[in-house]
């Protein structure tokens, strides 16, 4: 197998490389980041280092032959790109693609266009407050959120955005562990929880039929109780 790990010099991708070169499966790992990847100094007995070819990415949103012409025979790819990366998909990646929908769209279309941003539950959109876990990322995510809601203001009559809320998502047959542990920490209030099949529903139905005049935004709740609804019609 040749595997492909993307934003290889975070702690969890130097991790990634260093399992993956004591694994006799993998043959070939590519290793992409902004700078040269040279081996772990820790790998364990065993390990191969030359299974492992760095390859210096510029930027990860222009892809050159030179880069790609190391995937063609690829298996497989694990992403993790740094958080500076995570950022520019959330917030600069996304503010670039509804900019484009709307531009497209033709003068003669007179239903404003709807965008729902799917963010999550414990985000965080004053920037002067400072959540308790994870708190660059919620910050960052409500960041997002603002960003889109900005755009939709500027855009009145031509744009509709919407934010979903959801928490920890469940779905069929992820197992009766993680199922349990949703519940758990739903049942605890740390993080509530909503059934793949629920917030499709809701999410969908908001789209496509819109919501209430003054409403933008749909909390974990309102996906449970919307998309309940719309399942049992």
């Amino acid at each position: 197998m040749k595997l492909i790990i993307a934003g290889s010099t975070g702690f969890l991708a130097t991790e990634l490389i260093r399992q993956s070169l004591s694994i006799p499966a993998i043959t070939s790992v590519i290793a992409l980041a902004r700078r040269p990847v040279s081996p772990p100094s820790d790998l364990p007995s065993g390990a191969d280092a030359k299974k492992l070819h760095s390859v210096v990415v510029d930027n990860y949103d222009k892809w050159p032959e030179s880069v790609t012409e190391n995937f063609k025979d690829a298996d497989g790819c694990i992403w993790s790109l740094p958080f500076e990366e995570v950022k520019r998909v959330c917030q600069d990646y996304t503010v670039a693609g509804l900019e484009a929908m709307v531009s497209a769209r033709s003068s003669s279309q007179q239903q404003p266009f709807r965008f729902l941003y799917m963010s999550g539950s414990a985000t965080e959109r004053d920037q002067s407050k400072r959540p308790k876990i994870m708190a660059e990322y919620c910050l960052m995510r409500g960041e997002a959120e603002n960003q889109v809601l900005s755009f939709a203001s500027g855009h009145r009559g031509k744009l509709e955005a919407y934010v979903a809320k959801p928490g920890l998502i469940a779905a069929p047959g992820q197992g009766i562990f993680a199922t349990m542990k949703a519940m758990a920490l739903s049942v605890m209030g740390i993080v509530p929880s909503v059934e793949v099949a629920e917030v499709s529903a809701a999410v969908l139905d908001a789209v496509v039929k819109g919501l209430e005049e003054g409403k933008e935004t749909l909390e974990n709740e309102d996906l449970v109780m919307r998309g309940r609804k719309i399942l049992k019609s």
